[in-house]
């Protein structure tokens, strides 16, 4: 019977322990420690966006040249358009190394045979240009893809002086000529507008 008795009033004091809250756990940070969280945060690249909308990339991938942990918010359809230019570089400065007479007299409607070097010269320029848009496509550098459409846009800037200056003095408009103008205008503008878009950041927060 006192056996029975200690053993329910232990029992009953175990359920009492038991039934007590238990103090809130209470966990206090210095200044110094949180300064010392975010450095670490920013040396490892650990989630988080800047203003620009790009994803923070790590120190030591910086130092390793580790370019591939760099991503940014890229306008739509950007890598079609640098595929588009490259495609399109290429297909000229194969013509223009293979048949450059063919290819003078199809745009300005002459015959010419003193210009093939001239001609073979702008193939192997543009063939260039097109190697940096073949590396513009896989690239994840903000800075890289920046650059290749900027030289893609002064490349297109220039030829369109070139080619109406040429026209001026020939004194002759042909069709060939006025859609490659029309192309020119075309590839210069929507190049600029991925140009502006790409190296646009988004709105600081308040």
């Amino acid at each position: 019977m006192c056996v029975l008795i200690e053993f329910q009033e232990s029992r009953i004091g175990y359920c009492a322990m038991a039934s007590k809250p238990h103090p809130p756990l209470m966990k206090k940070h210095s200044q110094s420690d949180l300064v010392s969280r975010l450095k670490t945060r920013k040396i490892l690249g650990v989630g988080g966006e800047d203003d620009d909308g790009e994803v923070h990339r790590s120190k030591l991938s910086q130092m390793l040249g580790n370019d591939i942990k760099y991503q940014v918010r890229e306008p739509v359809g950007l890598r079609v358009w640098i595929i588009i230019s490259a495609l399109a570089f290429t297909v000229m400065s194969l013509m223009a190394l293979v048949c450059p007479n063919q290819l003078y007299e199809v745009v300005f409607e002459e015959e010419t045979h003193n210009t093939s070097i001239s001609i073979r010269l702008y193939g192997g320029a543009i063939l260039s240009l097109s190697l940096i848009l073949w590396n513009g496509v896989y690239t994840q550098e903000k800075v890289i893809i920046q650059w290749t459409l900027l030289s893609e846009a002064c490349y297109f800037a220039v030829q369109f002086l070139v080619t109406s200056v040429t026209l001026v003095e020939m004194g002759s408009l042909p069709n060939a000529a006025i859609l490659l103008l029309l192309s020119q205008v075309l590839f210069l503008l929507v190049t600029l507008f991925y140009y502006y878009h790409l190296g646009r950041g988004r709105p600081k927060k308040i």
